[in-house]
């Protein structure tokens, strides 16, 4: 079967009840996707740390929810 290259799913996954899922390791993977994709690093970081947990993950998502698949 031939398949559109648009339909091509290289999606990092991070599974957030597992050690990848904690806050830190957010914040250093988002680190390097906002300078892989020319975003500020700084404001990224700032955003995350703004609030719990929850507000982290969602930061996160809102950042890199066209690159990254997060399971809970």
């Amino acid at each position: 079967m031939i398949k559109s290259i648009e339909e091509k799913q290289n999606k990092l996954e991070i599974d957030l009840t597992g050690q990848d899922g904690n806050v830190f390791n957010l914040i250093g993977v988002g680190g390097r996707l906002c300078k892989q994709l020319g975003l500020n690093s700084d404001v990224f970081t700032r955003k995350m740390m703004s609030g719990d947990y929850e507000n982290a993950v969602k930061v996160f998502d809102e950042y890199f929810g066209d690159y990254v698949t997060l399971y809970r």
